[in-house]
């Protein structure tokens, strides 16, 4: 029993270690296999993480990737808008240049022409120049002179400052002499007044109390009908009669004018305001004229000096009557004669 209680302590003595060392053993597998596990599940931890990563990096990429490819996508379209927009102006250019070169050799005449026109006009300015050289040599020279007018004007100025002193006894000089010369001409006047006067008293006398002659103012009025036809400016041999007595009044007045007294007798031609158109009087301008001249001439025929005579025509434009009746235009186809101031 004893022996068996030693065996059994012996036995148990002999057990214990090697069920430490099993259990360490266990322990140590258990330990190496937590150790792994831990391991294992950090490695399987970092790789899932570095796939998340991964993963949301490559979907950052994606979504760059599509909004590379939707601007490339734009670009295309604009890039196909503006294909067919070169496409366009490529034809209309050439169609352009199809135009330009039909115009290039339409102008290519016109060129030549043009060349000439330029070789003209340089022609042209080089005579231009010329006259601008020539006209400022002028416009020096007008300055030169402009400067001696000056000088005269300046000298010219002196003298009529001089002068001035003189003018007032010059003015008062001719204001005397002014007056005297109205003095004698009243004077001429009144004498030539008195002469025409006595004039017509002398005609009263030759031709009598005939009704158809007129002293009218200053005027003697013999009717046209009495020396002339219609239409005629040839005196009737029924008026020499008559203008050969006004001859001789006028011989009688014409000796005893003085000769400082400038008279003359002026005829008047006058007619109707009745039309007359003939290849001597286009006129009564012209009939008027003829007629106051025919007059003159007779008178010259009976010694009155021609430089005492003056032939007027009037036409139809100075009546004495302004009515229609054959008695008016009677009355207004007339000689006429003034004895006046030359």
């Amino acid at each position: 029993m004893a022996l068996a209680r030693g065996r059994r302590a012996q036995y148990q003595a002999n057990v214990w270690p090697g069920f430490v060392d099993m259990l360490s053993t266990l322990l140590l597998v258990v330990i190496f296999l937590m150790s792994l596990f831990m391991v294992t599940n950090y490695i399987i931890t970092q790789a899932s993480t570095g796939k998340d990563t991964m993963l949301s990096r490559l979907n950052r990429q994606l979504s760059e990737l599509t909004e590379l490819l939707a601007l490339e996508r734009s670009k295309k379209d604009a890039a196909a808008d503006n294909l067919a927009a070169l496409q366009a102006t490529l034809l209309n250019t050439e169609a352009q240049n199809k135009r330009l070169t039909g115009l290039l050799g339409d102008a290519s005449g016109e060129s030549d022409d043009a060349a000439g026109r330029i070789t003209a006009l340089g022609t042209q300015l080089d005579e231009q120049r010329n006259i601008t050289n020539d006209a400022l040599a002028k416009v020096e020279l007008l300055n030169q002179q402009l400067a001696a007018l000056r000088l005269q004007l300046a000298a010219l100025n002196e003298a009529l400052e001089a002068s001035e002193a003189k003018d007032k006894d010059s003015q008062d000089r001719i204001a005397d002499l002014g007056q005297r010369l109205n003095v004698a001409l009243a004077i001429k006047a009144r004498e030539l007044a008195r002469y025409r006067s006595n004039f017509f008293g002398e005609l009263r006398k030759t031709l009598g109390q005939r009704k158809d002659f007129k002293i009218v103012g200053d005027r003697f009025v013999f009717p046209s009908d009495v020396l002339f036809d219609p239409g005629s400016a040839t005196l009737k041999p029924g008026a020499y009669d008559q203008l050969n007595k006004l001859a001789a009044a006028l011989n009688e007045i014409e000796g005893n004018i003085p000769a400082n007294i400038p008279w003359v007798m002026r005829v008047d031609g006058h007619t109707d305001i009745r039309p007359i158109s003939s290849s001597i009087f286009p006129s009564n301008w012209e009939l008027s004229a003829a007629r106051a001249i025919s007059v003159v001439r007779y008178l010259m025929g009976r010694g009155i000096a021609p430089e005492h005579l003056v032939a007027a025509g009037f036409g139809e434009y100075q009546p004495i009557d302004s009515g229609q009746s054959p008695a008016a235009l009677a009355r207004n186809r007339r000689i006429e004669l003034k004895l006046t101031e030359r």
